[in-house]
C-alpha cells in the first residue's frame, strides 16, 4: 500500500471504527455489510457509503462475493466503485433467485467458498478500502456447512448491520447482533433504513430502542430514498467488543 493511500485510510470515518485501522496489514480497515433480511437495504446503504468515501478521495470499492437471480446489485456496486468490472465485484453469479446453496444445487454449480475469499483478498490488495456485502441475512447458506456468517468470519471483518425499519425489526436486529457476537466478530454499528414514506408506531420507536437494547451506535437513519449518508457520525464511534 502506498503512502498516499495509507494517509487516506486514516482520514476515513469508516476506518476510525476500528483502532487497528492505521495498520495496513489488518482487516479492520474493511467491513462486512449484512442485513436483518433480504431487501433490508444492504446494497443501497453500501453504495451510499462507497459514493461518500470516494467523494472524499478514498479508493473504496464494494464486493458482492455471490449473487443469485439478476446481477443488478453487483452492477450497482461496480458503478459506485468507480466502474471496475462487475466480475471483480461479483466473482460468482447464479441465475436462480434463491439462497446460494440451493441455486448451486439446482444449477449444478456449487459455490466454492475459497473463490469468494480469494476474490476479497485480490480487491483488498489493490484498493484502500473494501466493503463486502453479504447475501440476504446473516445465516444464509452459501455452500454445505458454509454460511454468510462463516464468510465474514473467514475474512475476519467487523460487521455493519443494515436494518429494514418495519414492524419486527427489533426482534430481527437483536437476533442478528447476538449471532454476530456469537461468531466472535465485532458488530461495529447499525444503519437503520426507512423502507417506506409512511411511518407507523413501530418505525417511529425502533430507532431509540435499537440503540438502547443493542448498546451499538446508530451510524445513520436513512430516510426513504435518501441519496446520501452521513459518515461524520462515525468519528465518535469506538471499536467496541464482539
Amino acid at each position: 500500500m502506498n503512502t498516499t493511500g495509507q494517509a487516506t485510510k486514516q482520514n476515513s470515518p469508516l476506518t476510525r471504527l476500528d483502532p487497528k485501522a492505521s495498520d495496513p496489514h489488518l482487516s479492520g480497515m474493511n467491513y462486512f455489510i449484512t442485513g436483518t433480511d433480504t431487501n433490508a437495504g444492504k446494497t443501497y446503504a453500501t453504495c451510499l457509503m462507497l459514493e461518500e468515501l470516494r467523494r472524499q478521495g478514498i479508493d473504496a470499492v464494494g464486493y458482492k462475493p455471490v449473487s443469485c437471480g439478476d446481477r443488478d446489485d453487483a452492477a450497482r456496486l461496480a458503478a459506485a466503485s468507480g466502474g471496475i468490472p462487475v466480475e471483480e465485484i461479483n466473482p460468482i453469479h447464479l441465475k436462480t433467485a434463491v439462497a446460494p446453496l440451493v441455486a448451486g444445487m439446482l444449477e449444478n454449480h456449487p459455490v466454492d467458498p475459497q473463490i469468494l475469499i480469494d476474490g476479497y483478498h485480490r480487491l483488498a490488495a489493490k484498493h484502500t478500502q473494501v466493503l463486502v456485502e453479504g447475501a440476504g441475512g446473516w445465516e444464509v447458506p452459501i455452500a454445505p456447512n458454509f454460511r454468510v456468517s462463516d464468510l465474514a468470519k473467514a475474512l475476519n471483518l467487523p460487521v455493519i448491520l443494515v436494518v429494514g425499519n418495519r414492524l419486527g425489526a427489533l426482534n430481527h436486529t437483536l437476533l442478528s447482533v447476538d449471532a454476530i457476537r456469537a461468531k466472535g466478530l465485532q458488530c461495529a454499528g447499525i444503519i437503520l433504513n426507512q423502507l417506506d414514506d409512511e411511518l407507523d408506531t413501530a418505525m417511529i420507536t425502533n430507532k431509540g430502542l435499537i440503540e438502547e437494547l443493542t448498546g451499538l451506535p446508530l451510524i445513520d437513519h436513512l430516510i426513504h430514498q435518501q441519496n446520501f449518508i452521513n459518515l461524520e457520525a462515525l468519528e465518535n464511534i469506538g471499536s467496541g467488543n464482539p
